[in-house]
């Protein structure tokens, strides 16, 4: 078996490190960035409008527009009736969707190739000439409340992320949750909504992105004849968010839920973001969440506390750093039955204290290494998912070409590149502890009492 892992590792390190897909970048007039990924293996196509706006561009008091604008976009426009833009997708055998993030909202429809410039029509059409009207506000308010409902309310584990997050953003958007806060959503206006959309929907503020069976010339020229003749809004500025202070002292919080079944601790760290022409520091940082959390058989945290200590059920460390402004690392462990939060609170520090002290185990390294590289290989067969990784990569401020030198500059990163960067990660003054239970637990503080 160990020979067998052994010739699939070096026939995976013998494989090309930069990404395979062709690639091409150009800029209409009008400030549209368009990306084409050509991928002739099936006559499929995947078209993908990302604007550069999110819900941490929101103004203060309106939080959850940006989500909310999202499900508003699928109602009427000048052209078409309320739904008619789905429906027409689903009539030419394709699926299309939408997402919110912090840092983008993305629209993306995946269809036969020749149906590419019917999509192009339709998303510009939305792009300009969005009518909203107050049943629409009114009917799709209930939808988003719902969501609310279903995805947070009804879950402790995402209230208790919701507080954990505005805990750890003292001054920055990132600490209002996507969707909103309830209050907020509820007070929302067809004015609000109207307002948001003119200031940020707009060719110069968009990345186009069209994977799958096409050629760059004539992506081109289709864009040049639906989005081309829409002005740009010479009002889009860069994006300005208030940023964060100087954290200055460890923050702790508690939340208890009677319908916790697992208790488990969540501690976050403010952390360096991915910058164009500079992603070393969050390569490192990348390789040390999956060095410390990415495996519980292998990684370093599962292996200490799941397998040989036996007090841990679940590990986990994790890294957002695709994101326009500071983020986050996290770390994560779910105990066992008999061991209380405290405790295995204690060992994780443990285990984190002595893998900085002993440093990284390179066989370990060079296997994550190969992983990884299998990974990048696999979702070169998914063009929805190059596309994603293009769309999100250029609405949170990297380029082309970062995307593609990020296979390499992970494959660059050394043993000692990891421990430097948890070092100067596990601050305990930017970080946020959080313990997630139930109401009947007690803390080893009130059982001393």
């Amino acid at each position: 078996m160990r020979r067998v892992l052994f010739t699939l590792i070096c026939l995976v390190a013998a494989l090309p490190l930069r990404a395979a897909e062709a690639v091409t970048e150009f800029t209409l007039d009008n400030g549209l960035e368009i990306v084409v990924i050509e991928d002739r293996r099936a006559p499929v196509v995947v078209h993908m409008l990302w604007y550069k706006v999110g819900s941490a561009d929101e103004p203060a008091g309106k939080s959850g527009i940006a989500h909310f604008l999202e499900h508003l976009m699928f109602k009427g426009t000048e052209n078409l009736e309320s739904g008619e833009f789905s429906r027409t997708v689903s009539a030419n055998g394709g699926q299309d969707n939408a997402f919110t993030s912090y840092d983008y909202t993305g629209y993306f429809q995946r269809v036969a190739a020749d149906r590419l410039e019917l999509m192009m029509e339709m998303e510009a059409d939305r792009m300009v000439n969005l009518r909203i009207n107050e049943e629409d506000v009114r009917t799709e308010r209930g939808v988003v409340l719902e969501e609310r409902n279903q995805r947070t309310d009804s879950d402790p584990g995402a209230i208790f992320g919701e507080q954990r997050r505005a805990a750890q953003f003292l001054n920055h958007r990132y600490g209002v949750p996507i969707i909103g806060w309830r209050q907020e959503i509820e007070s929302l206006t067809r004015e609000d909504f109207l307002a948001f959309y003119k200031e940020h929907y707009a060719p110069n503020n968009a990345v186009l992105v069209v994977a799958g069976d096409v050629e760059p010339q004539e992506v081109k020229a289709l864009a040049e004849k639906h989005y081309g003749p829409i002005a740009a809004n010479p009002e889009i500025a860069d994006r300005m968010r208030p940023q964060e202070p100087p954290q200055l002292t460890e923050r702790r919080l508690t939340f208890r839920d009677p319908r916790v079944a697992q208790p488990y601790i969540v501690r976050t760290y403010l952390a360096p973001e991915r910058n164009s022409g500079s992603q070393e520091e969050a390569a490192a940082l990348f390789m040390l969440a999956q060095v410390l959390g990415g495996s519980g058989a292998t990684s370093v945290l599962g292996a200490e506390l799941e397998f040989e200590a036996k007090t841990a059920v679940y590990t986990a460390a994790f890294y957002g750093g695709q994101s326009l402004d500071p983020t986050t690392f996290g770390i994560l462990a779910v105990p066992t039955p008999e061991v209380s939060l405290a405790d295995i609170e204690a060992q994780m520090d443990e285990v984190i204290a002595r893998f900085i002290e002993e440093g990284v185990d390179e066989d370990q390294l060079r296997r994550l290494k190969a992983q990884i590289r299998a990974s990048n290989i696999y979702a070169q067969d998914d063009v929805g998912s190059l596309a994603r990784r293009y769309g999100a990569a250029l609405t949170s401020g990297l380029t082309v070409e970062d995307v593609q030198a990020w296979p390499e500059i992970l494959e660059a990163v050394t043993g000692d590149d990891i421990i430097d960067a948890a070092e100067r990660i596990f601050d305990p003054q930017k970080s946020v502890t959080g313990w997630l239970m139930r109401p009947d637990t007690a803390t080893d503080e009130e059982v001393s009492q």
